[in-house]
């Protein structure tokens, strides 16, 4: 047993601001339905055990934690007589969970004055029924604004990407609206171009080699390497004058095409080598549709599977079809997220990632990690942007323990000192308003540190910003759900 029962006096109890204001007979009921109780050191209550007391410092001192992944982190240590800790929420009755928010625990042998919960919200009922009735309207009035701002942020966010996704599959689907068009012209100009080839004189021997050659000219264009700048405009001089010489008009027009498909001399040789001279341009012009076409097609193809690919991202990072919790790959989600949101980095910013792929997957709620990576990634744009030059965002992951690290560095101009401790709370924004709603962080802690029992946290100083996520690499089952105060 942690601790022993001790006499209750009703003058120490009425020495407590808490409860000084009260009449003799009601530090009369306090004594009767609670007790006094010193405590050892060592922990009172723990996080997330039902809440069935409030306890009262008479003397001592006392430390508060919250549990952040694998650690207790302290946030309040007292020795002053009369604060109070524990079921202080019982007033709202079964209308909340009630649980402890945090673990509590004496430094040293240290005395309280314990009242059960059932207790403590009947005298509250009873003794201040106006007071409980402007509590119970302020936090759950506080509660259901959260929640509100918090949809209105989820929503922003959903309109931003849908926005952002919109205009990234415009740009492939009307590639490939384009590309399908020109090459409905180039069938027909093949076609045309067939028929005048049909129409002369040529070899059986001569066709076959045509066609053969236009077959590995296909082959090549599939397998055509990009070229820098220079070896471009050097290959294509060289095939324009290929072309001047064999007495092909235009040259330069064709030669920036087979030049694109790969082809060079040498191939031009082959075609030369298979027909007459006489027949060589038409030859050569069949073949520059073939390869029209043949890019063309590239080109639709890729536009299609750009398309894929979004609509993979947008599926990846809503989770639609998946459980809420589930082993992820946290690379996965941090790539269909950056590709979800790529409208918005913008060409400024330059996207580095430094992933650690040895990493295991996790077990997590992706669809709100991925809003987590959407909020940090958009603070981080906002940050660089903001500063009207060219910037940096540098997403990372790595091992730290037994937990897995996400970073993302951003080289905006940092976080200025004296607003660092508030960055987290409810409804402070840096931004403009209408711009932001402040609960982004707020929401991204809560989704890290109560249903990923991680943490995150910051480093920044000009030019150098890091928002720190840390995952726990395993868990056992699903956290329940909590109730947030």
């Amino acid at each position: 047993m942690n601790s022993r029962p001790m006499p209750c006096s009703r003058a120490e109890l009425g020495s407590l601001f808490l409860f000084e204001k009260l009449a003799a007979d009601q530090i009369d009921r306090l004594c009767r339905e609670g007790r006094v109780e010193e405590f050892n050191p060592g922990p009172v209550y723990g996080e997330g055990d039902d809440a069935t007391c409030f306890y009262v410092l008479l003397e001592g001192t006392v430390v508060l934690s919250r549990r952040i992944g694998e650690y207790d982190v302290e946030i309040t240590r007292s020795s002053e007589r009369g604060v109070y800790a524990g079921a202080f929420q019982a007033y709202l009755g079964d209308r909340l969970r009630q649980v402890y928010n945090s673990s509590l625990r004496v430094i040293e042998p240290s005395r309280f004055f314990v009242l059960p919960a059932e207790a403590f919200a009947a005298i509250m009922r009873e003794w201040f029924p106006m007071a409980v009735h402007l509590l119970e309207g302020l936090f759950f009035g506080t509660k259901s604004t959260q929640e509100a701002v918090g949809q209105r942020e989820r929503l922003l966010a959903l309109g931003s990407l849908s926005a952002g996704l919109t205009h990234e599959l415009n740009n492939p689907a009307t590639a490939a609206v384009r590309a399908t068009s020109a090459l409905r012209e180039r069938v027909a100009g093949m076609r045309h171009k067939l028929g005048l080839i049909a129409a002369r004189p040529y070899r059986r021997e001569s066709l076959e080699a045509l066609i053969n050659v236009a077959e590995r000219t296909a082959e090549r264009v599939a397998k055509a390497a990009t070229l820098s700048p220079l070896e471009a405009a050097d290959r294509e001089d060289a095939l324009a004058d290929w072309l001047d010489d064999h007495g092909i008009a235009d040259g330069w027009q064709l030669a920036p095409t087979f030049v694109q498909a790969g082809l060079d001399a040498d191939w031009l040789d082959q075609v030369a080598a298979a027909v007459d001279a006489d027949t060589l341009e038409g030859a050569v012009r069949w073949l520059n549709y073939t390869v029209e076409t043949e890019l063309l097609m590239n080109e639709i193809e890729d536009s299609t599977n750009r398309v894929s690919a979004l609509v993979t991202a947008a599926k990846q990072y809503s989770q639609l079809d998946r459980a809420p919790h589930q082993v992820a790959d946290v690379h996965e989600l941090l790539d269909s997220t950056l590709l979800m949101v790529s409208a918005k980095i913008g060409p400024h910013i330059t996207v580095v990632k430094d992933y650690d792929r040895s990493l295991p997957k996790i077990p997590a709620y992706p669809s709100e990690l991925n809003q987590v990576w959407t909020n940090l990634i958009d603070n981080a744009v906002s940050a660089m942007n903001s500063t009207g030059t060219d910037g940096t965002l540098t997403v990372r992951t790595a091992r730290d323990g037994d937990h897995l690290l996400v970073e993302f560095r951003d080289t905006g101009p940092g976080i200025p000192a004296e607003i660092r401790d508030r960055v987290f709370d409810p409804f402070f924004t840096t931004k403009p308003v209408g711009d932001g709603t402040g609960l982004g962080l707020d929401i991204s802690w809560r989704i890290v540190a109560n249903k990923h029992q991680g943490d995150l946290r910051f480093q920044s100083v000009p030019g150098d910003t890091r928002f720190q996520v840390r995952l726990p690499l395993s868990s056992a089952e699903p956290p329940p759900p909590q109730e947030s105060s």
